[in-house]
């Protein structure tokens, strides 16, 4: 397997199912040609506790989320995470989280393209 020069970096952004279409829209602006999206169910440092409810709980609650994970060039990585930042941002309890890590390949098995070859729109066999 043929390591790709150019870093790739995977960033996984755990939100509400309402902002998971304004995200949807505007992957391609930064260059991002696919994502995936899956249920999840899980809490953050307050547990689960609403803004709303007076006393916080210790025994996490877990809500309903969904988790967006793309893979993208590492360059493009901090340009996006200002739009996903500013997107996401009510200033209250559920705003999200965004991880981000290295990918150190990616394989398109039909093709055997690569690295950001295996991202984009590949040959035709």
């Amino acid at each position: 397997m043929k390591v790709s020069d150019e870093k790739l970096s995977r960033v996984e952004i755990i939100t509400n199912m309402a902002k998971v279409e304004a995200l949807r829209s505007e992957l391609g602006k930064y260059g991002i040609t696919g994502m995936t999206v899956f249920e999840a169910k899980g809490c953050g440092v307050q547990l689960g506790t609403q803004e709303y409810e007076v006393e916080k709980t210790d025994e996490p609650k877990l809500l309903d989320k969904q988790v967006v994970m793309v893979v993208m060039p590492t360059s493009g990585v901090d340009k996006f995470l200002e739009f996903v930042e500013k997107e996401l941002y009510t200033g209250h309890i559920g705003d999200g989280k965004i991880f981000i890590s290295s990918v150190t390949n990616a394989v398109r098995v039909r093709t055997g393209e690569e690295g950001k070859d295996a991202l984009t729109e590949g040959k035709a066999y």
